[in-house]
């Protein structure tokens, strides 16, 4: 079990939620005072309401609804979106609308999905080469489309 405060920042904000026992994120909510409606092929940032204080060595992802995508094209144009641990500032959600109709976000819905993960610094090594694989420098489908019997 890991602890991230909590700040509502707006006394209207909906905090985060699981909505079921085995679900990997949380329900995140739009904090509105009016509606906003996000036109075809445009973004809008929507706020929370909310600020959180991650421990360190961890972020917090936000990720696309499945629903919202499948139903009206809408997703997350940077998915997943990183909080880092030492942002105290409102979440934000950046949504797009990738469909043909405007789609218009109220306050209380349910806009996004937040993970909290841990992460692990690295230190790069710089060297001349690197070591060989069977993949290569094979990328961007160099695999094919079609799955193989046994995939």
């Amino acid at each position: 079990m890991i602890k991230v405060k909590i700040v509502r920042l707006n006394q209207k904000a909906i905090l985060p939620v699981y909505a079921t026992a085995h679900a990997a994120g949380m329900d995140v909510s739009a904090c509105l005072d009016a509606p906003v409606t996000v036109a075809p092929a445009a973004s809008a940032l929507i706020p929370t309401g909310i600020a959180i204080e991650l421990p360190e060595g961890h972020e917090a992802q936000l990720r696309p609804r499945s629903g919202l995508a499948l139903r009206h094209l809408i997703s997350l144009p940077n998915s997943p979106a990183t909080i880092d641990a030492d942002y105290r500032g409102e979440v934000g959600v950046i949504l797009i609308n990738h469909g043909r109709e405007p789609f218009t976000v109220n306050h209380g819905d349910r806009i996004a999905q937040m993970v909290v993960a841990k992460v692990d610094h690295v230190v790069f090594e710089e060297v001349e080469e690197l070591s060989g694989t069977a993949r290569g420098e094979g990328g961007f489908g160099h695999t094919g489309v079609q799955a193989k019997a046994g995939d």
